[in-house]
């Protein structure tokens, strides 16, 4: 980890937690991520959750469709290997990469989805936001009723919070993305995981005035009750 921020604090519940200062490079900090994965695999490392931002650009997971990048030269896209299609990470976005033995979890994929989604939406609550999940699309959505319902009547609901994982011998790896201020212009040039219709919506668009260090307090205080293994 020499060069990727501040060391770890002092675990809670066997959990390390790490924050990147500044705008940490995508592929290095993959390259770290996925560093830190292996050792847990070796039995040399813990379990880890890594928050930080992103320069901006679009990450592709292995479900990314060519078609859903609608502006190929806005900005650069970076292979993600995570589950999931395309989605924009830079500044004012929390990234949250969560490095998490499944094997003392619990091996059920869906569940740990699952715990993410109520992880974030817990988090979000404590900010005064409330979030849900929907059947059929993951990540975190927020209902809009201040905006006009899509062309079918279909109430409006943007996405507060994307979540894209990779398991390796069943440890994770990836995470979730929590929009707190980002430019939301910048979702423009994709469609966001692969869904058309609603949109994408920020703490800051709701009239939240949350700062990062909210959130990270937030994410904090919610993590154990909705991941408890």
């Amino acid at each position: 980890m020499r060069g990727f921020g501040t060391a770890a604090t002092a675990p809670a519940g066997g959990v390390a937690w790490r924050h990147l200062p500044g705008l940490a490079p995508y592929g290095a900090t993959v390259a770290a991520m996925e560093a830190h994965v292996a050792a847990m695999a070796a039995g040399t490392a813990g379990e880890a959750v890594w928050l930080l931002e992103h320069p901006p650009l679009y990450s592709a997971g292995t479900s990314a469709r060519p078609a859903d990048l609608r502006d190929p030269s806005r900005l650069p896209v970076e292979r993600a290997g995570r589950g999931g299609q395309y989605t924009y990470h830079g500044p004012g976005q929390r990234v949250v990469y969560v490095m998490l033995d499944l094997n003392a979890r619990g091996r059920d994929v869906r569940r740990f989805v699952c715990g993410l989604e109520r992880w974030a939406i817990a988090a979000l609550s404590e900010l005064g936001v409330r979030g849900e999940r929907r059947e059929g699309r993951v990540g975190v959505w927020v209902a809009r009723p201040d905006r006009a319902p899509l062309a079918d009547g279909t109430p409006r609901e943007d996405k507060i919070a994307a979540i894209g994982v990779k398991l390796r011998r069943w440890i994770s790896f990836h995470g979730l993305a929590i929009n707190v201020a980002p430019d939301l212009a910048q979702f423009d040039g994709i469609v966001p995981c692969g869904i058309t219709g609603h949109g994408v919506t920020s703490l800051a668009d709701l009239g939240r005035g949350a700062s990062m260090e909210d959130l990270d307090r937030a994410l904090r205080a919610t993590f154990a009750p909705a991941l408890a293994g």
